[in-house]
């Protein structure tokens, strides 16, 4: 009903200038009467073409409405149909990059897996965290989480076979029927996929998910739980599920070599993880003081800033293969401290003068 009087006020409008869309918007309404979406979509889509063919410039009386003039479940179907524009077009032209972020075994000192992130081409500078919640809120965040999987497996590829990649994932796609066959239609092996799950599993969804995934685990796919809690609930769960990794984020991590009460906290996590045979992941290493207090704690792996921040150029990837060196971290750690104090000084400058200024990550 909200598309058929959005449609409606379109083709009410008399400008001769977009004439031609109109025409191609009845015509698609006469093919697939019963999806006025659909063709609205497509009506969506020929304008901005032909607004970037304009330049973008519209006179006052070829302006479309603005949202605020309309009733407000029309103008909410009318944005959620533009968002739906948005990521449609992104999908179909694949504006995605990835970028893959290193994981040391902290044992062997070496690069064990990497962490597969997604980097978005876009005009507004959106980042991935929007981009993923505006495909949700439309219906597609299964089809962009499936594209950016793809995509990281394509270029993941390319790495070492010895590095196994972590694809990161929401539980609601795992239920979705297209994954078992997005892999076997991508050139990495199963064996080398760790699917790191990016939110809490509803308790309504559990049996699903454990069903849905386990025929994909027995094809030797692995689990990661990302940023886990350590309350009751958690640790009840993941003692059912058995994940392959534990990955434990600047909550646990943070201060563990100066705080009595998180140092305990990791140490009964190790005692967990080594119970239970997961592989324990410190996420978040920002300084060798937490590096060195995680090693001698008995952490698996690490990840964070001071062993490498996420790249998308080959070349840097190709440098994770040497081992780690301590006091070289110390070294860049004490670096990049002295730079940040530099930073400060001339923001500090800068703001005794009238004027701030800001790093961008």
């Amino acid at each position: 009903m909200q598309a058929w009087g959005i449609i409606a006020a379109v083709l009410a409008d008399s400008d001769p200038a977009g004439a031609a869309i109109r025409q191609r918007l009845s015509d698609s309404l006469a093919e697939n009467p019963g999806v006025p979406e659909r063709a609205l979509l497509e009506y969506l889509l020929d304008r901005r073409q032909q607004d970037g063919a304009d330049g973008g410039t519209h006179d006052a009386a070829r302006a479309p409405q603005p949202l605020n003039a309309m009733p407000p479940l029309l103008a909410e179907r009318l944005d959620s149909l533009r968002s739906l524009s948005r990521i449609s077009a992104l999908l179909e032209n694949q504006m995605l990059m990835t970028a893959f972020q290193p994981i040391y075994g902290l044992e062997s000192r070496r690069v064990v897996g990497v962490e597969a992130l997604s980097r978005f081409v876009s005009d507004d500078g959106a980042g991935a965290e929007l981009w993923f919640a505006e495909a949700a809120a439309v219906g597609l965040g299964a089809n962009l989480e499936f594209s950016a999987l793809a995509s990281a497996a394509a270029v993941a590829a390319t790495l070492p076979q010895h590095l196994y990649v972590a694809l990161n994932i929401s539980p609601k796609s795992c239920l979705d029927p297209r994954l078992p066959e997005l892999f076997d239609h991508i050139e990495l092996p199963i064996s080398r996929i760790v699917l790191e799950l990016t939110e809490g599993i509803p308790d309504e969804e559990y049996s699903h998910f454990v069903s849905a995934i386990t025929p994909l685990r027995e094809r030797g796919l692995r689990i990661a739980i990302d940023d886990s809690h350590p309350n009751a609930g958690t640790l009840s769960r993941m003692l059912h599920l058995r994940p392959d990794f534990i990955k434990l984020g600047r909550n646990t991590i943070s201060g563990v070599d100066l705080d009595p009460s998180q140092h305990a906290l990791a140490s009964c996590l190790v005692d967990f993880a080594e119970q239970t045979g997961t592989v324990l992941v410190a996420e978040g290493v920002e300084t060798p003081e937490e590096l060195r207090v995680l090693t001698e704690l008995g952490f698996s792996a690490g990840q964070g800033y001071l062993l490498g921040r996420p790249s998308v150029r080959p070349k840097d990837w190709a440098a994770w293969n040497t081992p780690l060196d301590p006091e070289g971290l110390r070294r860049i750690s004490a670096e990049d401290g002295h730079a940040a104090e530099d930073r400060q000084t001339t923001q500090d400058r800068h703001a005794s003068h009238g004027s701030s200024g800001s790093d961008r990550h």
